[in-house]
């Protein structure tokens, strides 16, 4: 077996960006920094309005849309056939309804994901405090 040697401009140099990029970071805070998740170490207590706006601002809006295509689908049928905008108005009508409830969905189903969470996060934050306890005695 021969051993082949790699020309310099193959062999990575340890100072290049490259190569940094490809070095995993060793320290939790830089970890936890980089990460775009809420820390674990924050104990702040956070209001419903910052738990809860978004999936609130989802279901407002899907209302909203829901609301509007349920207006102009009714519009597209009360309208006589003879007006041009009634074929257009069909189409778009159940397009808004079916987007509109879509996205009321979404948001419904996100709040109990949200409390879900929210316990998952309070049992793991006391077992650390618990773990903490017993281990630093």
């Amino acid at each position: 077996m021969t051993m082949e040697v790699l020309p310099k401009a193959l062999e990575v140099d340890e100072r290049s960006p490259e190569s940094k990029d490809l070095l995993p970071s060793q320290t939790a805070s830089s970890l936890c920094i980089s990460s775009r998740s809420e820390s674990v170490w924050t104990t702040t207590p956070r209001s419903n309005w910052e738990i809860y706006h978004k999936p609130i601002i989802i279901m407002s809006v899907g209302a909203a849309i829901l609301l509007f295509g349920v207006a102009i689908t009714c519009v597209a049928y009360i309208l006589e056939e003879k007006h041009k905008v009634v074929p257009v108005l069909k189409m778009i009508g159940p397009a808004f309804l079916s987007l509109g409830l879509m996205m009321l969905v979404c948001g419904l189903v996100w709040v109990p994901i949200i409390k879900k969470k929210q316990k998952q996060r309070q049992k793991s934050n006391f077992f650390q405090s618990l773990k903490f306890f017993l281990l630093n005695r």
